[in-house]
């Protein structure tokens, strides 16, 4: 069964030489109450300037687009081509001032649509349980 869903921008992402800040929109600004009390959040944006249609029957890649990587699916990459153009980065916060979120950087172009904001908990996942496959860690 094929259903559709509708995801609606929170603010946008903002990039300078000096500076990457995320500006949420004013009516979602009371939502960032206690968020100071973390040091880092996840972002989840959208890869607004990558939508094609091509893109996103994409099911196989190189990882980090280097063709010495084994060809991999694209939901054991962080690959932008995907089927739903999510992207998630976890950013360190420098400072939160009203609807602005002051962040130290992120993998997205300036003025990508933020979709949501998760702060960080860290797992609890054991280090010794964490498998990784070897393109990883180079």
């Amino acid at each position: 069964m094929t259903e559709s869903y509708s995801i609606n921008p929170i603010g946008v992402i903002h990039k300078s030489d000096e500076e990457t800040w995320i500006e949420l929109h004013d009516e979602y600004t009371d939502g960032l109450l206690g968020l100071d009390g973390f040091s880092h959040i996840y972002v989840l944006y959208w890869f607004h300037e990558n939508d094609s249609p091509e893109k996103r029957r994409t099911l196989q890649v190189h990882p980090r687009k280097d063709p010495q990587n084994p060809l991999t699916g694209v939901f054991a990459t962080h690959s932008p081509r995907r089927p739903n153009l999510i992207a998630l980065t976890l950013c360190k916060i420098e400072s939160i001032s009203g609807n602005t979120i002051q962040i130290e950087e992120i993998d997205a172009f300036d003025r990508t649509p933020v979709i949501d904001i998760k702060c960080y908990i860290p797992e609890s996942v054991p280090d010794e349980d964490v498998r990784l496959p070897d393109w990883v860690r180079e």
